[in-house]
C-alpha cells in the first residue's frame, strides 16, 4: 500500500509513584485507519469475506428467528449491533490484528467486518452494516436455500454472481483509496455502468452512501454472472428473482437493481421465446429502448 495512516493505538506517560502503589495508569487506545487494505483473492467468493460468524449475539439473534421476521431481525440488528460488546470475540481479533489488517490477509478470521473493526478502534466507527446484513445473511441464505434447488447453469450462475459482488466490491474500495470518484462498467457489453462521488477514504463510513455503492454493483454482477444467459422462462430465474425477502422491497434500491437486470434480461427472453406474446413483446421493445 502506498498510503499510511498512523495506527499507533495509544501513548502514556510514566511517573515516579511510591513502592507500594499498585493500581496501574489507563491509557485510551484508539486508531483509525481509513486505508482500506485488498482481500486476498482466495477468499473472494465466499460468504466469509463479507463477515466471520465469530459473535455468539449475532448467532444467537440472527440464526433463532422465525422465518418470517428474519430479515427485520437481521436488517434491525445489523444498524444497531455493538460488535465489541462480544469481549471474548473481540479479544481474538485483537491479539491477531497485525494479521487481520495486512494487505491480501489469508487469517482465518480475516472478513471485511474483521478488518474494519481491527483499523477503527476505540474511534466510534461502525463497519457497515451492509457487511453483516445483505452481505453475509444474504449470501449464506442463497447458499443454504436456493443454491440446492437450482438446476447445474443456475447453480454456476450463483457462484459466480457472488464472486462478481464481491470482485465489485473489491473494486469500489480501491477507487476510494485514489479519489473522490466511484465508475464501473459492466465486464461484458451491454450491462450497464454507474459512477457516484464519495469523498476518498469515506466509502465504509458512512452507512447509508456504503449501501447505496453496493447496490449499485448488483445489477453489474449479476448480468455479468450470466443471469440473461439461462434458459428462457426458466424456473431458475422464477427462484432467483424471487429470493428477496418482501420487506427489502420498500428499499427504492432494490427496485432499481430490479429494473437495472430487467432491462438487458427481459427483452432477450421475449425476443427470443416462442411464445405468442403481444404485450409481452411490447414490453421488451420499450425496455430495450
Amino acid at each position: 500500500m502506498t498510503d499510511k495512516q498512523d495506527t499507533v493505538l495509544g501513548t502514556g506517560s510514566a511517573m515516579l509513584t511510591p513502592s507500594g502503589y499498585q493500581v496501574r495508569p489507563k491509557v485510551a487506545l484508539s486508531t483509525c485507519n481509513q486505508i482500506v487494505p485488498p482481500a486476498a483473492s482466495a477468499i473472494i467468493g465466499k460468504c466469509p469475506y463479507y463477515y466471520q460468524p465469530l459473535h455468539g449475539e449475532y448467532l444467537e439473534t440472527v440464526e433463532k428467528v422465525s422465518v418470517s421476521s428474519a430479515w427485520e431481525t437481521v436488517k434491525a440488528f445489523a444498524t444497531s449491533w455493538d460488535p465489541w460488546k462480544d469481549k471474548e470475540v473481540a479479544r481474538r481479533l485483537l491479539h491477531r490484528r497485525e494479521q487481520l489488517i495486512a494487505p491480501e490477509s489469508t487469517d482465518s478470521d480475516w472478513s471485511r467486518h474483521g478488518n474494519f473493526m481491527m483499523r477503527h478502534i476505540g474511534c466510534g466507527h461502525k463497519p457497515p452494516s451492509y457487511y453483516v446484513s445483505y452481505g453475509y445473511y444474504y449470501c449464506s441464505n442463497y447458499g443454504a436455500k436456493l443454491y440446492p434447488k437450482l438446476s447445474p447453469r443456475g447453480k454456476a450462475w450463483l457462484k459466480s454472481a457472488r464472486w462478481f459482488l464481491q470482485a465489485n466490491m473489491e473494486d469500489g474500495l480501491k477507487q476510494n483509496m485514489k479519489g473522490n470518484q466511484i465508475q464501473m462498467n459492466s465486464r461484458k457489453p451491454g450491462n450497464g455502468s454507474f459512477q457516484m462521488t464519495v469523498p476518498r477514504y469515506e466509502l465504509e463510513l458512512n452507512d447509508d452512501t456504503f449501501k447505496t455503492f453496493a447496490f449499485k454493483t448488483h445489477p453489474l454482477a449479476y448480468l455479468d454472472a450470466g443471469l440473461a444467459d439461462l434458459p428462457d422462462w426458466n424456473w431458475d430465474l422464477v427462484r432467483i428473482m424471487g429470493q428477496p425477502n418482501i420487506q427489502e422491497w420498500g428499499d427504492a434500491r432494490t427496485w432499481e437493481q430490479a429494473v437495472d437486470c430487467g432491462m438487458v434480461v427481459l427483452p432477450k427472453m421475449i425476443n427470443n421465446s416462442d411464445i405468442d406474446d403481444p404485450v409481452g413483446k411490447a414490453l421488451g421493445r420499450l425496455l430495450a429502448k
